[in-house]
């Protein structure tokens, strides 16, 4: 079963490398090749879960090479590393019919890019060594560089290098960072690691931690935390809508980087002098954000920068959640990260679907009406000038949008009933605990702030998109689109009424994330646990 750790990174590299031969001609082929690979990677997935979620499993370790977990690379895959697989491996595949449509013939090579941006993706999921975390980090960027830049036009291609700018710091600041760790330590394996940090001199401990904030600095450019964070919504929004849906899953990378790393070297166990170091950072950078993202929430006049901005919220809603520290906010912020990256890719999927009909090579967009203020005319007023009395037909594509329009703003604000509202409700509960940390209380109400703020903007785009302008053409819908559109809200609608299970599973995920002694031993045999 170890062996099965690799094959979610090793499956979509032979597949992008055949489909490089392939070569574009042969379309169909490469087609094939992408669906019957992100079928594996479901299925690959599905098993690693299984693996490391029976009775007694702690973590499923393959040594590359059969080297020493100190001086080798290592992947580790434990209960939050196969979810995230899971919800790779998901995601894809909901998302690749809607992208076969019409949205990858704007460029080439759509598909061995998304192919290795599945290997990073997979690949930062399950390294345990933080140097193979790096490598893994610039493959899946090197990825989204070319599918940020997919389909040219001035705005595409100015937000991705502006997209590209940014992430090259990030990629430098992480370089920082581990060689820092590195020089301190004398290893990069994250379990080694949680054992000699402990026991780090007094005198080199600084430097250990300023190792350590120039790593988090790079995965919360990443989440986009403010002030970070101004990158994200424009370049989302400039994306196609396939290629955001995928990015949805982006900044959840740097959360779980955070969150492993958070737990498993600076937890409880890591000594007196660096016990928790930044999770107050990460709180209270959540909390701004949270707040900055509601702010532009209200103020968006474009649909797709709507949705970039609730990728924000999400962002910040769990780096908040995560700088708590607590099992019960740690078990229900996993609930909501799947929630809202399901719901995300949808509302940009839909918002792609709304604002340009997908057959030629324009940027386009649906522009909102701005805000009017007290005292002056509305500016569609003339279209309630003599009421209409006639009977409204509404087409079946129309419906569809309007329904899924609806089905996402429920989940993103987190009203009931959907699963939604039971992520917040299972994270938001353990914060009213009167053990709770500092900071806790401010977060609870900012996040019920930024749900009523997300029913504000959702409820005003919807209205002047599908109520305004009765005249408005909808673009034609095909049923591969709406069919993605359909598997991602089937699985937000599933989770709705199968919410013990999972919510089972992520509760014994949070144990295993605060109690990390199981995945040390694991991965360094009793021989090298001691430092």
């Amino acid at each position: 079963m170890n062996h099965l750790v690799i094959a979610p990174i090793v499956t979509p590299l032979l597949v992008a490398a055949l489909q490089l031969l392939v070569g574009e001609k042969h379309r169909r082929t490469v087609l094939v090749l992408s669906v019957a690979s992100c079928s594996a990677l479901v299925l690959l997935a599905a098993a690693l879960m299984h693996a490391v979620a029976g009775e007694g499993a702690l973590a499923a370790v393959y040594r590359i090479g059969d080297w020493p977990a100190r001086f080798g690379i290592v992947l580790v895959a434990d209960r939050l590393s196969a979810l995230m697989v899971l919800l790779t491996g998901v995601l894809a595949l909901a998302v690749l019919p809607y992208a076969l449509g019409r949205w990858q013939h704007r460029g080439g090579h759509f598909q061995p890019l998304l192919q290795f941006l599945l290997m990073g993706l997979n690949g930062a999921f399950l390294t345990g060594d933080l140097f193979n975390l790096f490598v893994f980090f610039e493959v899946l960027l090197a990825a989204s560089y070319g599918l940020a830049l997919h389909g040219s036009g001035a705005r595409r291609v100015s937000a991705g290098l502006h997209y590209i700018a940014v992430n090259l710091t990030a990629s430098m600041l992480f370089l920082l960072g581990v060689s820092l760790i590195f020089g301190v330590t004398g290893t990069l394996n994250m379990a080694a690691l949680a054992e000699l940090i402990p026991h780090v001199p007094e005198r080199t401990r600084a430097l250990l931690h300023s190792g350590a904030a120039l790593l988090g600095v790079a995965f919360l450019i990443k989440t986009a935390m403010w002030p970070l964070g101004f990158w994200l919504p424009r370049t989302y929004a400039a994306a196609s809508p396939a290629v955001a849906a995928m990015f949805a899953l982006m900044t959840k990378v740097g959360i779980y980087v955070l969150l492993r790393l958070g737990l498993l070297l600076f937890g409880d166990g890591a000594g007196p002098a660096s016990a928790h170091f930044g999770s107050g950072w990460m709180l209270w950078g959540g909390v701004a954000t949270a707040a900055a993202a509601t702010v532009g929430m209200l103020g968006a006049r474009d649909l797709a920068k709507l949705a970039g901005y609730n990728v924000l919220v999400s962002s910040g809603t769990l780096l908040g959640a995560i700088g708590l520290q607590q099992r019960a906010v740690t078990a229900g912020a996993l609930a909501y990260l799947v929630i809202s990256t399901l719901a995300i890719a949808a509302f940009f999927l839909v918002a792609g679907l709304l604002a340009s009909d997908g057959d030629d090579d324009t940027d386009d967009t649906l522009s909102l009406e701005p805000y009017v203020q007290l005292g002056e005319p509305a500016p569609n007023e003339s279209l309630y000038a003599q009421e209409d009395e006639s009977r409204v037909v509404i087409s079946a594509p129309i419906a569809m949008l309007g329904a899924s329009f609806l089905a996402c703003a429920l989940l993103l604000a987190g009203l009931p009933p959907l699963s939604g509202f039971l992520a917040k409700l299972a994270m938001l509960a353990p914060m009213l605990d009167a053990g709770a940390r500092p900071g806790a209380g401010l977060l609870f109400a900012l996040i019920i702030v930024a749900g009523f703020g997300t029913v504000i903007a959702l409820c005003r785009a919807g209205i002047q998109i599908f109520w305004v302008e009765p005249e408005r053409i909808f673009p034609k819908v095909r049923l591969v689109e709406s069919a993605s559109i359909a598997v991602l809200l089937g699985l937000c609608l599933l989770l709705t009424v199968l919410v013990e299970t999972p919510l089972h599973y992520l509760r014994d995920t949070a144990g295993q994330l605060h109690a990390p002694a199981g995945y040390i031993q694991a991965v360094l045999p009793p021989a090298q646990v001691s430092p």
